[in-house]
């Protein structure tokens, strides 16, 4: 049976950790953030670094674990290191069914959604619809025939979302020292009591989406160059640097316009004010090639989800998804299955989220940032049962860093909950209003989806076969 080949570099794997974290949040979250803050500068800078720290402290513990354990698919080996084959089987569900479709199909709406602002079409309309659906394909289309070159493409992109990042932190710091707009902007809440009152946790809550994503760089695993030394420095560094371009991404942007405007209008403004009149096009059309290049860095793991399963026997058809083309050495089969739940999750967010009185009731909510609940309560048991196996490992890497990570971990829970709350809700059918809790009506999504895939499971399928030869040897008898 054909192999996954080992054709990535280092380079590779810490542009997808940046790519797939950087989209288009970085560019208008510095706009929430100095709301939740109230202009409170400092404030909003201590958020993104608490944000920052969470995805460290876990991307670290991730590293470590890298390490040690090495198969197909980073985090599913993890899991099936740490917590058993049955464990990892039911994470790697989730993953191919909820979280990577969910993340990628949205992910091919927002980078339609900017190319959209270019040509002045309305962000629910079906053209952007349309464009949402080429680039979904498009994105598998490159991945599927030329793996290496969606491999270039992502380092590629990753280089070029980081010019207006840099542009902006280097040339938004020195233009706002020069007149003097950071410094008032800093100095901006002591200029009057009744804008010392924002908070910090509404801030980080509106920070930590800018961060999730990273995670999906450990699904190259199978196909990169010396992992077990590359994945961890590809983690660790990729964290590092996503968090560094988001501070000074968000102090040049405050040196562009003041904080009024900045509340008002966001960082479109600053860019016009600095680099003149095309400034504010010139933002939107690298947010959408930001976008696209995390649309592909997703992609990629989409592609390989249903491979991961299949490769350890599992799932509703092992033997035709560990399938590996022998000419461009991707599983074909998973590549189809991985498109056509990330089309099943676009229509689901275009009617969920973007049509006017949403399709699903009570069944409404983002399935980019809710997943975020799940995924994180799964990682919860590997570090405990990392802390219980690894008798061998010094203090800190098997007690303080998992600790520290399961910290973290309840924290991006809660904020998730917490940011998506209990919103209002109007029964079109019965004109009944209310108010409804996303989270609730997600996890039985979620239950629901898990619950087929434990009716695909080898456990399942193989009591099923013995009750069957049961029933037939005591027909026979």
């Amino acid at each position: 049976m054909e192999k996954l080949q080992r054709k990535y570099g280092l380079c590779t794997a810490i542009c997808m950790v940046v790519g797939t974290v950087i989209g288009s949040g970085l560019f208008f979250k510095a706009q929430n953030v100095l709301v939740a803050t109230k202009g409170n500068l400092s404030l909003g800078i201590v958020a993104w670094l608490v944000s920052g720290l969470i995805m460290i402290t876990c991307s670290a513990q991730f590293a470590v674990m890298a390490t040690k354990y090495q198969k197909i698919n980073g985090v599913v080996d993890y899991a099936e290191a740490t917590c058993g084959k049955g464990y990892a089987y039911y994470l790697a569900w989730f993953m191919v069914n909820i979280y990577y479709p969910g993340m990628t199909s949205v992910l091919s709406w927002v980078s339609a959604r900017y190319f959209g602002v270019l040509f002045g079409w309305d962000l629910v309309s079906a053209e952007v619809l349309v464009l949402a659906g080429f680039f979904l394909i498009a994105s598998y289309a490159l991945n599927v025939m030329s793996p290496k070159l969606a491999g270039k493409y992502q380092v590629s992109t990753t280089i070029i979302k980081f010019i207006p990042i840099v542009l902006m932190a280097i040339v938004g710091t020195v233009v706002g020292f020069a007149k003097g707009t950071l410094t008032d902007n800093f100095a901006y809440v002591s200029v009057g009591a009744e804008h010392t009152s924002g908070g910090l946790f509404p801030a980080i809550i509106a920070t930590v989406f800018a961060y999730e994503g990273w995670i999906i760089a450990t699904s190259i695993n199978a196909e990169l160059k010396e992992p077990k030394k590359n994945l961890p420095i590809a983690l660790v560094v990729g964290a590092a640097i996503v968090v560094v371009a988001y501070i000074l991404y968000y102090i040049g942007v405050a040196g562009g316009a003041s904080v009024e405007v900045l509340m008002q209008d966001g960082a479109t403004t600053a860019f016009g004010n600095i680099f003149g009149s095309l400034g504010g096009t010139l933002l939107n059309i690298c947010i959408a090639i930001s976008c696209l290049g995390t649309l592909n860095g997703l992609m990629v793991a989409t592609t390989r989800g249903m491979y991961s399963i299949s490769a350890r026997g599992e799932g509703p058809n092992p033997t035709m998804f560990n399938q590996i083309d022998p000419t461009n050495n991707m599983p074909m089969n998973s590549s189809v299955f991985g498109l056509l739940m990330c089309a099943v999750w676009l229509l689901y967010f275009y009617g969920a989220n973007l049509s006017s009185n949403g399709w699903f009731g009570v069944f409404n909510f983002d399935s980019s940032e809710l997943p975020i609940v799940t995924i994180y309560a799964f990682y919860i048991p590997m570090f405990i049962a990392w802390m219980i196996k690894e008798k061998e490992l010094p203090a800190f890497k098997r007690f303080v860093l998992p600790m520290l990570s399961i910290v973290s971990c309840l924290f991006m829970i809660f904020a998730t909950v917490y940011a998506h709350g209990v919103i209002p809700y109007q029964n079109s059918i019965a004109r009944g209003k209310g108010f409804v809790f996303p989270v609730f009506f997600y996890l039985i999504v979620f239950g629901v989806i898990m619950l087929l895939g434990y009716f695909c499971s080898s456990s399942f399928k193989n009591r099923t076969a013995r009750k069957k030869s049961a029933t037939m040897e005591e027909g026979e008898a």
